[in-house]
């Protein structure tokens, strides 16, 4: 069994200034942490398949929560570089997952300290790069 890799403690460095963006990431956040202990002390295919299932709908639901956020404010039309990328990132994370998923299914077991890096890492550089100039775009507009 790998140990415990250290928690994320959710810090305002998160934050995008968007309530219900940031209360989103919390909970991302907080589940990977969840995450994290369970692999620690119960690895096992059910435990993975449970996650990355739970993870995929969450995110999902995240991402039409962020993307109709993005269609009320013109964001494609008033930043459509930032725009392109950051649907990108978001179709780019779904399509992993998936593949995470269809991996699991096939009774191929992926390391949990490999699994948990990726999902933190690329929350929070997707958060730090990408969420905070839309944070930003948006503040101006609100």
């Amino acid at each position: 069994m790998s140990e415990l890799l250290e928690n994320i403690k959710w810090s305002k460095d998160y934050e995008t200034g968007i309530e219900e963006i940031d209360e989103q990431h919390h909970i991302l956040v907080n589940t990977l942490n969840e995450a994290n202990k369970l692999l620690t002390t119960d690895y096992s295919l059910e435990n993975l398949q449970n996650i990355t299932k739970d993870l995929l709908s969450y995110a999902l639901y995240h991402f039409e929560e962020e993307e109709g956020l993005m269609k009320e404010y013109h964001y494609e039309k008033e930043a459509p570089q930032d725009f392109e990328n950051h649907m990108k990132q978001h179709r780019d994370f779904s399509h992993k997952v998936v593949e995470l998923r269809d991996s699991l299914k096939a009774g191929n077991l992926i390391e949990k300290d490999e699994l948990i890096s990726f999902l933190l890492n690329w929350l929070l550089n997707h958060i730090d790069k990408t969420d905070k100039k839309f944070g930003n775009f948006l503040q101006a507009k609100i």
